[in-house]
């Protein structure tokens, strides 16, 4: 059976559009090992920011783009293991950084559920669109703050004012550039997936 008319399936992100029916699993633990190196690798294009101990880095743009490409299911997997690994000592948080003890740990519990939501989303049309996409980014960059910023405010002490100060405000600009670089990919990539059905 032909894949082609998958771009218009309700229910369908873009990873389920692989023609691999017959190695549905296998495909499956290759996307998932595939995005959690992905956040791996995107969390090494790091800025240090001056005053805060959270850098900016590509991570959070990699963990929704994981999300909605894959789906809830697929894109939790993926941040579990990037988190799981990492605390467990593989030096690919952002600035190759692992364990549990750093301030930004929060954020990468965030970006696990954001990408949870966001693939939910995405299997209802939450992607294809230029005001849908740009409406599930903001939600999951939401996600990542309301967790990364109390922890960052917990574990060093700060206060919430202060972790707000350090950990979202210096980032608003960036997260706006990532979710105009995410409504420009994703309705694209499902426009010309549609053209080849």
């Amino acid at each position: 059976m032909s894949t082609a008319a998958a771009p218009v399936r309700s229910g369908a992100v873009l990873a389920d559009l692989l023609p691999a029916a017959r190695h549905r699993y296998a495909v499956d633990a290759a996307l998932v090992l595939g995005g959690a190196a992905l956040t791996g690798i995107a969390a090494q294009i790091a800025l240090p920011v001056p005053g805060s101990p959270v850098p900016v880095t590509g991570q959070t743009f990699a963990a929704l783009l994981i999300g909605t490409a894959l789906g809830a299911r697929r894109g939790f997997l993926s941040l579990a293991l990037y988190a799981l690994v990492g605390m467990a000592g593989v030096p690919w948080f952002a600035e190759a950084s692992s364990g549990w003890s750093m301030p930004s740990l929060g954020y990468v519990f965030g970006m696990l559920l954001a990408a949870t939501v966001v693939g939910a989303l995405a299997r209802r049309g939450g992607d294809r669109s230029v005001l849908r996409t740009a409406g599930t980014m903001v939600l999951g960059s939401a996600i990542i703050y309301a967790i990364g910023v109390p922890y960052l405010a917990l574990s060093t002490g700060m206060s919430l004012s202060a972790a707000v100060a350090a950990g979202l405000v210096p980032f608003l600009i960036g997260d706006a550039l990532k979710a105009a670089l995410a409504m420009g990919a994703l309705p694209a990539a499902w426009k010309v997936l549609g053209r080849r059905g």
